[in-house]
């Protein structure tokens, strides 16, 4: 476990994956993240085995895992008074509190910045939404496929112009680069008030994640707004040495060579094909763009003269930037992973063991000790004895069903 953050104490009242992935971020950088999930239910992503959307017969609710691991999971019943009251008591002694909660279940359950701040002045107040906290759709709900994927143009930006449907966004994919960003925010609260006293609300939203993600287009789309910008598909590459070239057997490499007249020679040497050097038509970063067509033509035949394998083997001396393109199975082996520390393996309650992605911030050269999920309310007896209550206490709690 990382230490950068040992003695900051998180309290989450959030579910799903965009605002509790930040917390599990937290957690592997040494802070004491505490889940706080209702005690009948918890948080509705452990249904997803059961829902059946999560296969469940490898004993690994895998989308649960992903966002919760290394918290601790205390059971309280926000909806009653004396469940709100351990919260409030457990807020005490926190120095961020996390929500992702609508602003009208917020005031019910009395978690909003008002309430949180009546009982520690100090904490920093952290919401995740779908569409940011102003605005005439600030109460409404969403989830990354919707607020980050569809509604801030990615969806259609991933489309190829030829295809008649867009492509569709991957599991979680908004909601893991949101966790990120949000933790990066509270990380940058906490020096703040560090440095000033101030404590700061932190707002993190699906859609704005989802307009930093495609910053670059989303900008010059408005620039360009009416003019007939020139447009290139993967068969007229502007510069044919950046590019996906298919493989004998039906995989693909990806070449990045971004200085072409630098890097031609020596992909030409790699290819086996040096008579390209004396083609007039690929003569120089000029003449393949005029003639880009034939060149991708070209670079196409060669890649599917040989196998993946193959390929992957013979252009690890290449000079220029190149990669596999690999699947998500195959990242399990790569060389670069497993030397850095990327996949952490974890064992799960049912004894079945699993690989989970450590987050990718590393401080002093040192891969994230990553742990597993809790269980629903695994430790509500452990933290209210923090909090100085009494066994007789907490079972009278779990008795009135304020607590699990």
């Amino acid at each position: 476990m990382q230490d950068v953050l040992a003695g900051i104490r998180v309290v989450e009242v959030a579910a799903w994956t965009f605002v509790p992935i930040s917390g599990a971020v937290l957690a592997e950088w040494g802070a004491d993240v505490i889940k706080v999930e209702h005690p009948a239910h918890g948080d509705p992503q452990r249904g997803l085995v059961s829902s059946g959307l999560v296969p469940g017969d490898t004993g690994v609710n895998f989308m649960f895992e992903v966002p919760n691991r290394g918290k601790r999971s205390v059971g309280l019943d926000l909806s009653s008074d004396a469940g709100r009251e351990l919260l409030y008591r457990l807020v005490e002694t926190a120095d961020v509190f996390v929500t992702n909660h609508l602003p009208d279940v917020r005031a019910r359950l009395g978690i909003d910045v008002e309430h949180i701040r009546a009982r520690n002045p100090h904490a920093i107040y952290v919401r995740g939404s779908a569409t940011g906290p102003r605005g005439p759709e600030a109460g409404r709900g969403g989830f990354d496929g919707a607020s980050y994927w569809a509604r801030a143009s990615l969806a259609m930006a991933f489309k190829d112009p030829k295809a008649s449907w867009p492509v569709d966004q991957r599991p979680a994919f908004g909601d893991v680069l949101g966790g990120l960003t949000i933790a990066g925010g509270i990380a940058a609260a906490l020096v703040r008030r560090e440095r000033t006293g101030t404590p700061s609300v932190v707002d993190v939203s699906l859609l704005g994640m989802g307009l930093w993600s495609l910053a670059p287009e989303v900008t010059s789309a408005k620039l360009y707004e009416g003019i007939d910008i020139p447009t290139f598909d993967r068969d007229s590459i502007p510069n044919p040495l950046v590019g996906t070239y298919p493989t004998k057997d039906g995989r693909f490499i990806t070449i990045v060579l971004l200085q072409s007249d630098r890097f031609w020679p020596d992909l030409c040497a790699h290819l086996e094909r040096p008579d390209l050097l004396d083609d007039p038509r690929f003569a120089d970063a000029a003449a393949r763009f005029e003639h880009r067509r034939e060149c991708i033509e070209v670079l196409r035949d060669v890649f599917r003269t040989r196998t993946y394998a193959e390929w992957c083997d013979r252009l690890q001396t290449l000079q220029g930037v190149w990669a596999p393109m690999q699947t998500p199975l195959e990242v399990h082996d790569d060389p670069q992973v497993v030397a850095n520390g990327y996949l952490e393996t974890l064992t799960a309650t049912s004894g079945a063991e699993f690989a989970l992605p450590a987050n990718p911030v590393q401080f002093d050269e040192t891969a994230p000790a990553v742990r597993g999920a809790p269980e629903h309310g695994e430790h509500t007896d452990e933290v209210l004895l923090e909090l100085g209550l009494t066994y007789d206490e907490i079972i009278e709690h779990k008795v009135t069903g304020a607590a699990l």
